[in-house]
């Protein structure tokens, strides 16, 4: 009866705090009373755009949080956003604009992960930035990013603390040195590129579909449509205790269906639609065959009537009435309504229409949930709230039936299918890399290998610690450059100029800081007695590779490696035959390897052989900007590629 059951896990909750600047000693009750009138301020404002909205698991709300400790007392908020990410980058833009509309205001916002602001733009921090200092130190202040500095010595600048700065030192910071903690361009950037289009991008996220729903479930979407998202999620995380409730539906029945457009977000949607899910026999709810024109819209009307069935049945159907309608009896109701009214909420729409009952229906569940936001042990439940306005909202089977003719047509869900080549974009776009250009039949006859090449000695050239390994640049942003002689320091300060000290293979804090260090490296040893062990250290070393050399020569390993000799004209290698001939059978040629030929032949075999899949070889050269060609030719190649 049951596949794809999924189980419930820890939801991803993000967390976001206002504070006031300056932070000047306050008495308490003033400062809450200016806090609140503050929270008044900013959810009216940004009402028009946040009432509307269709949240995962919760919405964006603000409440008064009294001081503790170090943390003075300020506006506080948390969301669940679970399965969908996009609710905590649209909080993410909130938050930014709250800044740059109320100045005076500073914001810090993290989640499950911390920072994870400055992990969206780990590719650009500075290299003194880690978890183990980032606390209090990333804002949003006037709608900027800041990123406050630690200085380079303790001491060395004033206004900066030496260790991670608590959140009144941080406030005055930001207060007295703005301009002095704003983040790079590129952090900037790599943030604003997760919130770019927003407001518009709401109405994108969001997907129209006709789902066959008994009327009852039709009549609270009309009032409330936020709640699919509770049905969505109830369905999507049942479990068999759940599906009791199911086997006779005592709620929404069956025989009630009725054909209705119903609004999702793209994630609720693509939630409801990938779960194989059968009905139980006792509960009604019979599908069409497959090939029936609306058996998509009576599989979506199924699914989301069992969610909706299992939120009213964890719910006695007699629960207080004290939760029912407290908004209006509010005293802040009078005022948020009239400055919505300001604000052109209700778009001109003549009062006592339906239009405008409806805006204003959802404008009063935005008040009671995150302006007036009750106690969570007093906040009605989706059930609660699913019930209480079946018993107070009459409707007409008949009427909705009468719209069934004339439901605007229903989004094109192709976006569920992604080519592959649409699936790359969107993970180069996620990733934040510039968007790849089809590589056309010319451009791959006349592909130059030598990118491969350049961009692997790049890579090793790079300096790596027990912290993970650096990739270069893309190729287009700066000439890739070897200095042998850094290299050969480098070796020399690892293997040590005595000998004695060379039997050691520990290496001293010094050790780690110069070769952390981003500073230049001044490695030149001093005396005669020094230059002569270190030449002779590397004298040992050529000895050693010579012998290994001349062990390697009588065996097979050799000829899996492509020589440079291999690689010369006929003509050449003719007449080399007789020099070899010439230099007696005592003696063996080492012919050098060519290098660069090896490399790049290898690489182009491993990305054959993930026949066009992800894989160690165009995930390495895809993060250092290379983008290889489709490999049009299947024939197994036994010969390595030449360039």
């Amino acid at each position: 009866m049951e596949e794809n059951m999924k189980l419930a896990t820890v939801e991803d909750t993000v967390e976001y705090h206002l504070f006031l600047i300056p932070d000047e000693p306050r008495d308490p009750e003033k400062h809450k009373e200016i806090l609140q009138k503050y929270i008044e301020r900013i959810m009216t404002h940004f009402a028009p755009m946040l009432v509307p909205y269709i949240w995962q698991n919760q919405p964006f709300n603000l409440k008064y949080k009294p001081g503790k400790g170090d943390v003075p007392a300020h506006m506080f908020g948390m969301t669940k956003f679970g399965d969908n990410i996009e609710d905590e980058w649209f909080i993410v833009y909130v938050v930014k604009q709250i800044t740059k509309e109320f100045p005076e205001l500073v914001a810090r916002i993290e989640d499950n992960d911390g920072e994870f602001l400055l992990i969206e733009a780990a590719d650009f921090l500075p290299k003194w930035l880690d978890p183990d200092n980032s606390a209090n130190r990333v804002f949003f202040h006037q709608g900027e990013l800041c990123i406050i500095p630690a200085p380079r010595k303790p001491g060395a600048v004033s206004w900066l603390p030496s260790t991670p700065p608590t959140i009144p030192q941080a406030l005055n910071i930001i207060s007295t040195h703005p301009e002095k903690i704003l983040a790079s361009d590129s952090i900037q950037a790599a943030v604003n590129r997760r919130i770019r289009g927003y407001p518009e991008k709401i109405q994108a996220s969001l997907h129209r579909a006709h789902c066959f729903l008994p009327a009852g479930i039709v009549a609270v979407l009309k009032q409330r449509p936020r709640l699919v998202a509770a049905g969505v999620q109830a369905f999507y995380l049942r479990d068999p205790i759940d599906l009791r409730a199911c086997r006779i539906f005592k709620t929404f029945l069956p025989e009630t269906r009725i054909m209705a457009s119903v609004t999702f977000t793209k994630c609720l949607y693509a939630q409801l639609v990938q779960q194989r899910f059968v009905p139980d026999r006792r509960s009604g709810y019979k599908m069409p065959p497959p090939s029936h024109p609306q058996y998509r819209a009576h599989e979506l009307g199924m699914k989301l009537a069992h969610g909706f069935e299992i939120l009213c049945s964890k719910c006695s159907p007699h629960f207080s009435d004290s939760k029912k309608s407290v908004m209006t009896t509010s005293p802040l109701w009078a005022g948020f309504l009239e400055s919505l009214k300001k604000n052109d909420y209700f778009k001109g729409l003549i009062e006592g229409s339906a239009q405008y009952q409806a805006r204003l229906e959802m404008a009063k569940n935005y008040f009671q949930l995150s302006v007036n936001r009750p106690e969570s042990s007093l906040a009605p439940s989706p059930g609660e709230e699913i019930l209480t306005l079946l018993q107070t909202t009459p409707f007409d089977i008949e009427e909705l039936k009468k719209e069934e003719a004339n439901l605007p047509p229903e989004d094109d869900d192709q976006w569920l299918d992604l080519s592959p080549d649409q699936l790359d974009q969107l993970l180069q776009e996620a990733a934040g890399k510039r968007e790849a250009e089809p590589i056309s039949k010319k451009e791959e006859q006349n592909y130059d290998l030598t990118q491969v090449s350049e961009s692997m000695k790049a890579f090793i050239s790079k300096v790596s610690t027990h912290k993970g390994a650096e990739l270069p640049r893309e190729p287009s942003e700066a000439p890739i450059t070897f200095d042998a002689d850094s290299f050969l320091n480098y070796f020399d300060k690892i293997l040590g100029p005595r000998p004695h000290e060379s039997d050691s293979d520990d290496l001293d804090d010094e050790d780690f800081e110069c070769l952390d260090s981003d500073d230049d490296l001044d490695l030149k040893t001093q005396g005669t007695g020094e230059e002569a062990s270190l030449k002779g250290t590397l004298n040992d070393l050529k000895s050693y590779m010579a012998q290994m050399d001349q062990e390697l020569a009588n065996t097979s390993v050799g000829k899996s490696f492509t020589t440079q000799k291999q690689m010369e004209p006929l003509s050449q290698t003719t007449s080399n035959n007789s020099d070899e001939e010439d230099s007696g059978a005592g003696g063996s040629v080492m012919t050098p390897v060519d290098v660069d030929l090896n490399l790049v032949s290898n690489i182009l075999e491993s990305y054959s052989s993930q026949a066009g899949l992800a894989g160690p070889a165009s995930n390495l050269l895809q993060s250092m900007g290379v983008q290889l060609p489709d490999n049009t030719d299947h024939r197994p190649t036994s010969k390595p590629m030449q360039d």
